[in-house]
């Protein structure tokens, strides 16, 4: 990570490659958009780049770019009204098996499950995404994110519940 550090092109390079799925998977989830989070993650990486000497803890950079992805995503949607995802975001229908009404049907589910994504607050989203979507620990979250283990298993816990309702209105 020294390498990294110092400016290290190539190294910095490896590191794309490590975090830019991870990041970007979060940023969709987050924008509700393939285009936004593909644009997030580019930005992240860059500023990355550009402020590598501001990275405080050499063993965690991985980390300090997610956090600058975090800040870019909350960027993002303070400035953008919350709307509908389409299904084009949700995921190619082809990527589905079966018979023509099965695939419709989870298209559908799709659609409906980031709608209701959509509807949460950004830290309830980011926090239910992080935990159950990435896989997260708590305590991975926390350090990230700058809160509490208990203001997260808070929101993931308020944002489970919310989904739930929101759901049970589209069956």
């Amino acid at each position: 990570m020294t390498a990294v550090i110092e400016g290290d092109r190539e190294a910095y390079g490896v590191l794309v490659r490590r975090y830019k799925d991870v990041l970007y998977r979060y940023a969709e989830r987050m924008t509700g958009r393939a285009d936004d989070a593909a644009d997030i993650v580019q930005r992240t990486f860059i500023r990355g780049f550009r402020s590598l000497d501001r990275c405080r803890d050499r063993e965690r950079v991985g980390g300090w770019l997610f956090r600058i992805a975090v800040n870019l995503c909350k960027d993002q949607l303070k400035g953008r009204a919350r709307r509908e995802v389409s299904l084009e975001a949700a995921g190619p229908l082809t990527a589905t098996r079966g018979l023509p009404e099965a695939r419709a049907e989870r298209a559908e589910i799709r659609e409906q499950i980031y709608r209701a994504l959509q509807s949460l607050s950004d830290e309830q989203r980011e926090a239910f995404v992080l935990k159950h979507v990435e896989g997260w620990s708590y305590e991975e979250m926390a350090e990230r994110l700058g809160a509490s283990v208990s203001a997260l298993k808070m929101r993931v816990h308020r944002a489970r519940d919310q989904l739930q309702v929101l759901l049970e209105n589209y069956r």
